[in-house]
């Protein structure tokens, strides 16, 4: 159950959230087109513009810093028909994931392998007619390059790819990642814009993070068309991603057994953001509905919330709670920053945590930020909310693969 824990905000698990979370989510409910309370989920830790964990309810402006600049990140995953007596030794599956889904800062498919975004979903516009001139139309070439090159691949930092059992022995594959480099492009574009607009209409805010567009006007309509289609966009990339790994996935299973092909197939598929905005009505009011770092939980809505390198990933069904706005967690939270995660968490803490899995070992002292000990305990996480969800399964990784 929620805790008032200033005007205007609530928090779930509020034994969990530092003090800084309740101070960015206090400042963001005091901006006069913020109409109700702002809802901190339990795995909330600060960020840009808003903790992560934040749901906000904005009428008539949007704070683009607030959503983030990796918009539509979110959650994928597919179960199968297969269980893990049928899984061989996952030694051999790591080379065959990391060519077919590229990993790491600006990592994209090589020539001939690209998807044809512009036919899926068209390319953005509301960067490129913002700005206008020669530097606008080079602004929209190089976004529709990166989206292109980009387009089903994986990204670094928290973003993975798990091969999981559920608690009846079933298997999983589950994968984060949202709209790569494309989507903080077009991001930071429109925070600048934001940022500019509030110098020069002389509109005070607290500080820069917190700068917004007003509706109505063609900044705010620019903003909100790119928004969307990098929404559409990190679907599609998490969707590519999933056919590509199943694909690979299926290889690997046939030449490990010795070319007795198991039939796999899919059972279920989830893809839900946890960066986003949509426009949603509650409590009577139509209003932009801001999730940095939360799901939709609306009533019957299946999503995913993941734990950490190590740890499970629950596969949950919301309850549509009101005062949530139908939101929830979208995983474990961090506890403090990544560089502080690095000075007190060990390459054998990581090792520990990852025993009998298969993983990128290699690159241990590089993961020690992704390591249990770096985020909140995910089960604690998870009983702060059992208003919000109901969990459907509970997911333990066998394979874990992350970009760098």
């Amino acid at each position: 159950m929620p805790t008032q824990v200033a005007p205007k905000v609530l928090a779930w698990g509020a034994e969990l959230i530092e003090h800084n979370c309740i101070e960015q989510a206090r400042e963001i409910a005091a901006m006069p087109f913020v109409p109700s309370h702002v809802s901190l989920m339990p795995d909330a830790h600060a960020g840009r513009g808003s903790a992560v964990g934040t749901v906000i309810p904005t009428k008539g402006a949007i704070i683009p810093a607030a959503i983030g600049v990796d918009i539509g990140c979110g959650m994928a995953a597919v179960k199968f028909n297969i269980r893990d007596e049928d899984l061989p030794s996952l030694d051999g599956l790591m080379p065959m994931i990391e060519k077919a889904i590229p990993a790491g800062v600006g990592k994209g498919h090589e020539t001939g392998n690209y998807v044809d975004v512009e036919k899926k979903i068209g390319f953005p516009k509301g960067a490129g007619e913002l700005r206008h001139g020669k530097r606008g139309a080079k602004i929209y070439t190089d976004l529709q390059n990166t989206a292109v090159f980009q387009c089903g691949s994986l990204g670094s930092g928290n973003h993975f790819f798990e091969v999981s059992l559920d608690q009846d022995g079933n298997v999983w594959i589950v994968l984060h990642s949202g709209s790569r480099g494309i989507g903080n492009k077009l991001a930071n574009i429109h925070i600048k814009v934001a940022e500019e607009l509030m110098k020069k209409f002389f509109i005070p805010v607290k500080n820069k993070d917190l700068s917004y567009l007003s509706e109505g006007t063609d900044e705010f309509d620019a903003y909100i068309a790119d928004m969307l289609w990098a929404q559409r966009y990190a679907a599609l990339n998490r969707e590519v991603m999933l056919d590509s790994a199943i694909a690979t996935f299926r290889t690997f299973l046939i030449q490990a057994t010795k070319g007795v092909a198991l039939q796999l197939q899919e059972v279920e598929r989830i893809n839900c953001h946890h960066n986003f905005t949509t426009q949603e009505n509650h409590m009577g009011q139509n209003l932009w509905i801001t999730r940095k770092g939360a799901i939709c939980a609306r009533e019957g809505v299946r999503g995913i919330i993941p734990g950490s390198m190590g740890t499970e990933t629950y596969i949950i069904t919301g309850k549509g709670n009101t005062p949530s706005y139908e939101s929830c967690s979208h995983g474990a939270g961090r506890p403090f920053s990544r560089g502080h995660a690095k000075e007190v968490v060990s390459e054998a803490d990581l090792r520990e945590a990852m025993a009998g899995k298969v993983w990128n070992e290699k690159a241990a002292v590089s993961l020690r930020d992704e390591s249990p000990q770096a985020y909140k305990d995910i089960s604690k996480v998870m009983a702060a909310q059992e208003d919000l969800v109901t969990v459907d399964a509970v997911l333990t990784q066998v394979f874990n693969y992350k970009g760098l």
